[in-house]
């Protein structure tokens, strides 16, 4: 067996397939899992790629040889992964690569009840244990096969209801992903009608890669909209978990601005609930919250931080700048589905527009995520602090890197963990004012400008 540590990320395995991941390696990954969860019963779900229904296969086999019990649920979403192990209370496998380069692949695990397994919840105990050659048990588990689609798409329902809603013509691309298995269930019978792009399942993206964060990848939606006079076009990534929004003008919205909206709504219901979003949403989620009566809680990048906050907190939503939205209702877990049923809820309950429905939510500039390349991620932030701290009216803090805050703009640096890039994430009141910060910024950044992207 390969080196297992190069595909072990911080919140799932990921690899190339065959060189890095293969059949033998899921196999071993099952065994693994059950040997260190002890369950009797494990999920499996796939996505579309060549090679995730004989992963998915091997997985099972492996889970099914330490006396586990498989239900393979075949095609399906991580959110509906996320549901399956939720509603059924086992442990669960997805074997996907998001929005990852068809060469790709990966599996992401969860405990009972959608509860995420990363770098220190179990994916260290579970690569040691796949490293070794473990004895079956006495008695293998069965493998049965069910379709969970029907369920999923009814549970998400009665979470949202959308059957009242005023009639809607809604854009979705799907990126070949699973969102063209998904949508067309969880869409059947609403007075909704749908213009799919991209519902073929193919693993090898041929039109644009599944992964809508990137402004290229939303063009062809941005156009469709126009050209079918849409009410609101809709984007997901691979595996279906990240939901992306474009408006009647066919411009994108801000995650931000999703995030903001589906708290509302979520106040409406829960008047004083707990909200959490992450320190690179806009300053506008927040005031918001607040303004609504909740309670804002902020916290780091990233899904575990995220899971692991709003449990703590009994938070009922959670929101984050990459298109992940997270629900007290499902688990704590993300889902872009219900995400994308919560805006065309709010859209078909009023007669206007999107945009302007969206307009009080949006009240900033925003530079985007931009990376550099640095030699010394360290050295590179302590000059951007040594820049600032020292001015009037500023507060900084190191809870996710660098933030460095003012009365009227924040930014905030930090560094990716698995290359040599700073990330900055600037917002002001006005374009200009953000550009103008945004250069400040990367000039003290880019030692070397030819090192950036």
């Amino acid at each position: 067996m390969g080196d297992l540590a190069s595909i072990f990320k911080a919140y799932d395995i990921r690899g190339i397939v065959p060189e890095q991941l293969d059949e033998g390696v899921a196999e071993a990954i099952g065994a693994a899992f059950v040997k260190l969860t002890g369950a009797g019963e494990v999920v499996t779900v796939h996505d579309m790629r060549t090679s995730s229904g004989p992963l998915a296969d091997a997985f099972g086999r492996g889970a099914a040889s330490q006396g586990a019990d498989v239900l393979a649920g075949g095609l399906g979403s991580t959110d509906m992964l996320y549901y399956a192990s939720g509603d059924l209370g086992i442990p669960g496998a997805m074997v996907t690569a998001s929005h990852n380069p068809a060469k790709y692949n990966g599996i992401k695990l969860c405990l009972a009840g959608a509860k995420p397994v990363g770098i220190e919840t179990g994916l260290l105990q579970i690569q040691d244990l796949a490293e070794r050659s473990l004895a079956p048990a006495a008695k293998p588990g069965t493998i049965t096969s069910r379709d969970l689609l029907p369920g999923y798409a009814d549970h998400l329902r009665k979470l949202v209801d959308i059957s009242g809603i005023r009639p809607l013509t809604v854009v979705v691309d799907a990126g070949n992903g699973m969102a063209g298995h998904t949508v067309p269930k969880v869409f059947e019978g609403l007075p909704i009608t749908l213009i799919p792009l991209y519902f073929e399942l193919d693993g090898t993206f041929p039109n644009h890669e599944a992964n809508p964060i990137q402004p290229e990848n939303l063009r062809d939606l941005q156009r469709a909209v126009i050209e079918h006079h849409a009410d609101v076009g809709l984007a997901f990534d691979g595996d279906a978990d990240r939901c992306f929004v474009v408006d009647e003008r066919g411009v994108a919205v801000s995650p931000s601005v999703l995030t903001a909206l589906i708290a509302t709504r979520e106040l409406a219901h829960e008047p004083g609930a707990t909200i959490i979003h992450n320190l690179i949403t806009s300053r506008a989620v927040p005031e918001i919250i607040a303004a609504h009566g909740g309670v804002p809680v902020r916290t780091r990048v990233g899904h575990s931080f995220i899971k692991a906050k709003m449990a703590e907190r009994n938070a009922v939503f959670g929101g984050e700048h990459s298109g992940h939205f997270y629900f007290r209702d499902f688990w704590f877990a993300d889902s872009g589905m219900l995400a994308a049923l919560h805006v065309l809820a709010a859209l078909g309950a009023q007669p206007g527009s999107l945009s302007r429905l969206l307009a009080e939510f949006s009240r900033y500039c925003a530079s985007g995520e931009i990376n550099s390349l640095v030699d010394d991620q360290a050295e590179a932030t302590a000059r951007v602090k040594a820049a600032f701290a020292a001015r009037p009216g500023i507060t900084t803090d190191e809870l996710d890197g660098l933030t460095v805050s003012a009365a009227d703009w924040w930014f905030n640096v930090r560094p990716s963990n698995t290359e040599p890039l700073l990330r900055l994430n600037v917002e002001a009141p006005t374009e200009p004012a953000m550009a103008a910060l945004r250069d400040e910024v990367l000039n003290l950044v880019r030692v070397n400008p030819a090192r950036s992207e």
